[in-house]
């Protein structure tokens, strides 16, 4: 009788169990946290670009998470650009170490929003030597080195056409200019809606490659007026003080920006000249 009891206890114990297990799992399918993971998931394979990107660029809130971090590393490969290019900069917001290879890989992609996205993420990653030979090449247009990461896609570069698929918020995010940025902005939706020289201008300030700095001053010549605004603060910014005499010339561009960057740039190498003449 006592065998038949205990048996019967155990039954219903473990019913009992079952149906809290049901209830908890039950729960769990039905928590926001399961529904957002839901409709990220769902986000990144649709069929829709537009979804696809979106999604994947939610996921760069996501820091520490591996679940979000593998969606975005499969999202490097999408068919589409922009699907690609938001997986980078994802990567990159969430400080994904573990997907540096993939994003040096990923230098390599045909489109140049993809390999800019790369490019600032791996910024971000701290390595920042892979970015600066893709910023060198976008600004002189030529190879920094025998294996040019981007020399296949360079040509793009002088298509106006394919420039202008660049968009600002693409492989870009921002105009990283001080006090030229939303003027900037206006012409270039006017003239050529992407900054893409002058912001691989402004990211090369702290290249410590003497190839850079010739490169920068090489471009306070540009015919663009926000490539030159924009090589002489990343100029202003290496505090090379021997640089000073390359940009002294530029306080008479007929561009009052320029102009202004131009004294900014003199004051502080002057400054650092003085600093390390003080030293010696």
């Amino acid at each position: 009788m006592q065998c038949r009891f205990q048996l019967v206890t155990c039954l219903i114990l473990t019913f009992a169990g079952a149906v809290a297990s049901f209830g908890q799992a039950k729960t769990d399918i039905e928590s926001p946290a399961h529904k957002a993971w839901d409709m990220l998931t769902t986000a990144a394979f649709s069929k829709r670009a537009g979804d696809r990107t979106n999604g994947i660029r939610a996921l760069g809130l996501l820091r520490n998470n591996t679940r979000a971090r593998e969606l975005a590393e499969s999202a490097l490969k999408d068919p589409n650009l922009n699907v690609r290019a938001a997986a980078a900069t994802s990567l990159g917001q969430m400080h994904a170490s573990e997907s540096v290879p993939k994003l040096e890989k990923t230098l390599s992609d045909p489109k140049i929003p993809v390999v800019m996205a790369a490019a600032q993420a791996l910024r971000e990653l701290k390595d920042d030597n892979s970015a600066y030979v893709v910023y060198y090449e976008l600004l002189t247009g030529e190879r920094k080195s025998h294996d040019g990461i981007v020399a296949e896609q360079l040509k793009t570069l002088k298509d106006p056409k394919e420039l202008a698929k660049i968009g600002v918020s693409e492989g870009i995010g921002y105009i990283p200019f001080a006090g030229i940025g939303w003027d900037a902005y206006r012409t270039l939706r006017k003239k050529d809606p992407n900054p893409v020289r002058a912001v691989a201008a402004k990211f090369l300030a702290n290249d410590p490659d003497p190839a850079s700095a010739k490169a920068l001053v090489k471009a306070t010549n540009d015919k663009d007026w926000i490539v030159r605004a924009a090589a002489l603060e990343a100029i202003a910014q290496r505090g090379d003080a021997s640089l000073l005499p390359k940009v002294e010339g530029k306080l008479t561009d007929k561009q009052q920006k320029v102009r202004y960057s131009a004294a900014a740039a003199v004051i502080r190498l002057s400054y650092e000249e003085k600093t390390r003449t003080a030293k010696k």
